[in-house]
């Protein structure tokens, strides 16, 4: 049995069971939830596997509440009736911990279903950050930099073609040990799956060849503010633009599917009256995604560096959205009218947060640490606090805190 590789899921499952009686865990397939899952719990039910389980849930549910808790429903949404049932049981058994249903695919709202609040927690997972699949030391920490405090670290152990390989191959457990050749075979076939299977199985009508051009075109837009309009544009070709119901339907089940996690705005008040920018900027849950939707590989990325920057920025927000989830912060980004932007805010409070630029090119630091600075003055900071960090996330190098007060972090340097 391939050895277990430790996730920062795990402190944040243990936690969560502590306090309530049900945890839904929720992701894309194949991040690795019901491995996770399975470490927590006591019983577990594989409901896409299990006919013999889903018949239970339906006739006689009182035989599988039965077993040893933690009980893991895994895919739980694939017999969604057991939603109410497990509510039931917490109120039931007045319990913490009793349950866990892990879901790659996010139902469609169902008046039968009650709420869960009180009884269910809901926690996002994401395929593995570089530290947790081993290609960052962790040395410097996101928590401890948001407590204002100097880290220093040295990201030389991986090079730059590296890093390039792990955008192409991402994080998904099953991968972390694969060849790049192999990898890119298990992506373009997870791919097919979704648009040929998946898509279909949650009932959206659906034109392959559509979805195919709009993982292209979601590819293309990664770290992009890119209107739905030219997503339709791009989607239609010759044909012209692809209607907005459509369009909308189709994104509507990518994110049911876990697989698009984008950055929304950060809006907040500042000194100056330039008009913000509200549009989110658009990543797949994982780079690997945009590069596979693409058919590039690390040899292309080479060859493009304008464009791999907006992949190596997909990398970063990744790990900063893992490594911000045990501290309940939210990772945004900032944008104004005049072309002034930010590439991630991390909130950790309402006087908390942290402003991160994000260069692929270490020689691009000085500029990037320049604009933070002005970003930082603009902020209205009787409203929101002085930042606790202000930092420039790079491909390698040493890091550090520069003599003006921006930290140098080289993403093999990141971590929890």
């Amino acid at each position: 049995m391939p050895t277990y590789l430790h996730r920062i899921a795990d402190r944040e499952l243990e936690r969560r069971l502590g306090y309530i009686g049900a945890v839904l865990v929720e992701g894309p397939k194949a991040c690795g939830k019901t491995v996770t899952a399975s470490r927590h719990a006591r019983s577990t039910f594989r409901v896409d596997e299990d006919d013999n389980a889903r018949s239970l849930i339906r006739l006689s549910p009182d035989r599988l509440f039965a077993h040893p808790t933690p009980i893991l429903f895994d895919e739980w949404q694939v017999e969604p009736t057991i939603w109410n049932k497990v509510r039931r049981q917490v109120d039931d058994r007045d319990g913490k911990g009793l349950f866990i249903l892990t879901g790659s695919a996010t139902p469609t709202d169902d008046a039968s279903r009650h709420s869960g609040a009180g009884r269910f927690s809901v926690m996002k997972m994401r395929p593995m950050s570089l530290f947790e699949s081993g290609q960052s030391t962790g040395e410097m920490s996101l928590a401890t930099l948001l407590q204002g405090e100097r880290q220093d670290g040295l990201g030389t152990h991986l090079t730059f073609n590296e890093l390039l390989q792990r955008i192409v191959i991402g994080g998904w457990p099953e991968l972390v040990n694969a060849k790049e050749t192999e990898a890119r075979r298990w992506l373009r076939d997870y791919l097919t799956n979704i648009v040929e299977v998946d898509i279909h199985k949650l009932g959206t009508r659906r034109d392959p060849r559509n979805l195919r051009r709009l993982l292209e075109a979601l590819g293309r837009s990664v770290g992009q503010a890119t209107k739905g309009s030219e997503l339709a544009r791009d989607v239609g070709g010759a044909d012209g633009p692809i209607a907005r119901d459509t369009l909308a339907a189709y994104l509507s089940a990518l994110s049911r599917l876990h697989l698009i996690d984008d950055s929304e705005a950060w809006l907040p008040h500042m000194r100056s009256r330039t008009r913000l920018r509200s549009a989110p900027v658009r990543y797949f849950v994982d780079p690997s995604l945009g590069t596979a939707s693409l058919g590039v590989g690390s040899r292309d990325l080479l060859s493009d560096l304008n464009a791999t920057g907006f992949h190596f920025e997909a990398l970063v927000v990744r790990d900063l959205r893992i490594y911000s989830q045990p501290l309940d912060a939210q990772v945004t980004s900032w944008r104004d009218a005049n072309g002034n932007e930010v590439d991630a805010i991390v909130s950790a409070g309402p006087n908390t947060w942290g402003a991160f630029e994000i260069k692929l090119n270490p020689d691009a630091v000085d500029q990037a640490a320049a604009s933070l600075l002005r970003f930082a003055k603009s902020v209205d900071t009787s409203r929101h606090g002085e930042p606790s960090c202000l930092g420039v996330i790079t491909s390698t190098g040493a890091g550090g805190l520069r003599d003006d007060g921006v930290h140098v972090i080289p993403i093999g340097c990141l971590g929890p």
